[in-house]
């Protein structure tokens, strides 16, 4: 029976952290910014507004837009914040 590929992320993310004692915080650390901006996206989405647009009123390219939505870089705080406010939106950051 095949390995799921779950299990094999799970070794893979057990295997790093015996390296890097961090590494598990980090991976949860860019999923929690990838769900972020996905909810961004979403509701640019759900406003009718156009990555350029938002690009636009972030004084970006849409490009930048796309590859932050993409998940292809890892943004600046601010960028994220400029991102909400282009929406009409803001985002609200609390120390755990």
């Amino acid at each position: 029976m095949p390995k799921r590929e779950s299990d094999f992320l799970e070794e893979v993310i057990e295997e790093s952290t015996q390296e890097e004692p961090q590494f598990r915080e980090m991976v949860q650390t860019a999923l929690d910014t990838r769900k972020l901006l996905r909810q961004l996206a979403k509701e640019r989405e759900t406003s009718g507004l156009t990555q350029a647009d938002v690009a636009a009123r972030m004084a970006t390219s849409q490009p930048a837009v796309a590859r932050m939505e993409a998940g292809e870089v890892d943004p600046k705080l601010s960028t994220v914040a400029r991102y909400a406010k282009a929406l009409g939106r803001s985002v609200e950051w609390h120390l755990v």
